[in-house]
């Protein structure tokens, strides 16, 4: 199966491409953002890496050359590790990623990438005889470590990066401040946000949204585009990030602390069957 094939895109207007991979039927499926600028384009995560995005990109025509000049710079932004954010950073040449989970993405940690793709949610398989035993996310060499406060700049537009931790240790936001549009990655989507996995943390989680809904009263964000399913506002923003605050109480804390130990034991083994 060709990158054509395998990908699909629809433009949100304001140089800002929505992609997805068309035959993972999953909810793990992720928002994939082409975010195009006068002297750099940026890709916000890139998908299990199955077909090549950067060849998508190129056939589609989405990084065609203006006037005859040379394509413009392409980077690619994880805004974690995670296999269904990171698998496809392998394609890109230049690569960002938080500081916290670089060590992660550089030595193809697995388990930190929570690694867990089955066939059935791979309707169409990428090539002859691939299973997703297979699948695993390699070690990528990552070309910028970015850091709280630090701008990606496109040339007519600047995304700030965000260290929004908790869903995991990692996890950025890219905030294009003039825009009022949040990038927001699984920080926050319109579903239930998950802080069971091994390097989830609750008390980050909490702080995270106290700064989302700091956003929106301040009127910084009008806009969110997420990690997983559909775009929403600021009033939708405000509410997931209350709500969130509001149910981590004691109890979620216990349910949460058992999933987190079923979760661990469960990647330990699969990720051992993919190493061996």
């Amino acid at each position: 199966m060709s990158a054509l094939e395998w990908f699909a895109h629809k433009p949100l207007g304001g140089g800002i491409f929505w992609i997805q991979e068309r035959f993972y039927e999953s909810g793990n499926r992720a928002n994939i953002w082409l975010v195009r600028g006068s002297q750099r384009d940026v890709v916000i995560d890139a998908g299990l890496g199955l077909r090549s995005l950067p060849d998508y990109l190129r056939d589609s025509g989405l990084l065609a050359p203006a006037e005859g000049a040379g394509p413009r710079p392409l980077l690619a932004v994880a805004t974690h590790v995670h296999f269904d954010h990171s698998g496809g950073l392998q394609h890109f040449e230049e690569v960002a990623v938080h500081s916290a989970e670089a060590a992660a993405l550089l030595r193809g940690d697995n388990y930190e990438a929570v690694t867990w793709l089955s066939d059935r949610e791979v309707v169409r398989p990428p090539r002859p005889r691939w299973s997703a035993r297979q699948f695993r996310v390699p070690p990528v060499r990552p070309s910028r470590i970015l850091q709280e406060g630090d701008v990606i700049s496109l040339g007519d537009r600047q995304l700030t990066v965000m260290h929004m931790p908790g869903h995991s240790r990692g996890s950025i936001c890219l905030h294009d401040k003039d825009r009022k549009i949040l990038f927001s990655g699984d920080v926050v989507y319109d579903g239930s946000m998950i802080d069971w996995l091994p390097y989830s943390r609750i008390s980050d989680y909490i702080a995270s949204c106290q700064r989302l809904m700091d956003l929106v009263d301040r009127g910084l964000v009008e806009k969110v585009l997420p990690g997983h399913f559909n775009i929403f506002g600021a009033e939708r923003l405000y509410w997931l990030a209350s709500n969130y605050i509001s149910q981590a109480g004691v109890c979620h804390k216990i349910s949460t602390c058992a999933m987190r130990s079923i979760a661990s034991i469960a990647l330990h083994i699969t990720n051992s069957r993919i190493t061996s």
